[in-house]
């Protein structure tokens, strides 16, 4: 697919869901690499998960040197008020949008929050942009937003290609995730709006999300509670580190869908969706015998800490899926950009993070 490069450097952007996870470390990036412009943080700053992490996160960015203005702004993309007012304010041409209610097994039993954030909040950016070009301003030049593996539900197939069907979502979450695909579908369509979804595949890393198995279980193990393994451990995960998914959403960022025209004169959706995933799944069990050994080495667990102990072997949970495989030669072809770190020095990474973090 044809795209229109975009140079970052003295462009607005706006990164909803930052201090989050991956927005903060995208942020991060911009601020130490970009040599001009404004970034928008823009977030809730919810109780989902430890709000000190996002604080945490948040003081990191102020703290970086850099020529790039950085402005913070509280506030949920659900709020369409708000949305509209940092439209108006900021007027941003690059929109990435990772603020989500994150979780498929939360997603059961807390539907409501998935609805307002994941649908009604990604409604009122697409709203957003566009009204962007309303008085034939330029608008934005780029709307890149946050999708998930779990769109791929209970395909058998693997690996998870773009081109597979994605119609039968096995959590609400999921459904969300599609959902948010289909609405950017028909904005690009009616209204030119370039914009592309990345599909994530199981992200990791340093001041991660304390509901990710990788964190939650090393938790659970500091304070000598048993972990449960679901589906006896006969699960694949694609794995994917903070790093390669920050290069990846950048390098995506510079490249928006070229606009054209089609035969019947109306414009041909300048739309597109990827895969990024490490691209080797790998075996929850070696997983989390790789997070062990590190965790031991980082002095986070002693060395003679008894695992087989605190180790349950449990079936399937709802909502879950055996394997997630992410094709991403699409990626590889547009982007030139492949996953690059593996298990190993990420977990490593992580668990001298949170050896230095919680001590």
């Amino acid at each position: 697919m044809s795209k229109t490069h975009i140079d970052l450097n003295g462009r607005t952007i706006l990164v909803t869901g930052s201090p989050g996870f991956i927005g903060a470390n995208l942020v991060m990036r911009l601020r130490r690499e970009l040599t001009s412009g404004t970034v928008i943080s823009f977030d809730n700053m919810n109780d989902y998960y430890d709000p000190d992490l996002k604080e945490y996160r948040l003081r990191i960015i102020n703290a970086i040197s850099s020529p790039v203005r950085h402005v913070f702004v509280k506030g949920s993309i659900a709020d369409k008020a708000l949305v509209d007012e940092i439209f108006r304010t900021y007027k941003p041409s690059i929109v990435v949008n990772l603020a989500a209610q994150a979780g498929v097994r939360y997603s059961i039993d807390h539907p409501d929050v998935y609805i307002e954030s994941n649908l009604i909040g990604f409604y009122n950016i697409l709203e957003a942009c566009r009204h962007s070009y309303d008085d034939g301003s330029t608008g934005v030049e780029h709307l890149v937003y946050a999708s998930s593996s779990s769109v791929y539900g209970g395909n058998k197939k693997v690996p998870f290609a773009v081109e597979d069907k994605v119609d039968t979502p096995v959590s609400l979450y999921a459904a969300t995730k599609k959902s948010n695909e289909l609405l950017a579908h028909s904005y690009s369509k009616l209204y030119n709006i370039p914009s592309t979804g990345l599909r994530f595949f199981t992200v990791y890393g340093p001041a991660g999300r304390p509901d990710m198995f990788y964190f939650s279980a090393t938790q659970k193990l500091q304070a000598g509670k048993t972990i449960q393994i679901f589906n006896y451990g006969n699960c694949k995960r694609d794995f994917t580190y903070v790093d390669d998914i920050v290069e990846g959403v950048l390098r995506v960022m510079q490249g928006a869908p070229e606009k054209q025209t089609g035969e019947d004169g109306l414009p041909l959706p300048p739309y597109a969706v990827y895969n990024i995933g490490g691209g080797t799944p790998e075996n929850l069990l070696d997983y989390i015998s790789t997070l062990q050994e590190e965790l031991v080495r980082a002095g986070v667990l002693p060395k003679d800490y008894d695992f087989e102990s605190h180790r349950q072997l449990v079936g399937m949970q709802p909502g879950d899926v055996p394997v997630t495989y992410a094709d991403s030669t699409g990626l590889e072809r547009d982007y030139c950009f492949t996953p690059q770190i593996g298990i190993r020095e990420g977990l490593r990474k992580f668990a001298e993070w949170y050896k230095m973090y919680y001590g």
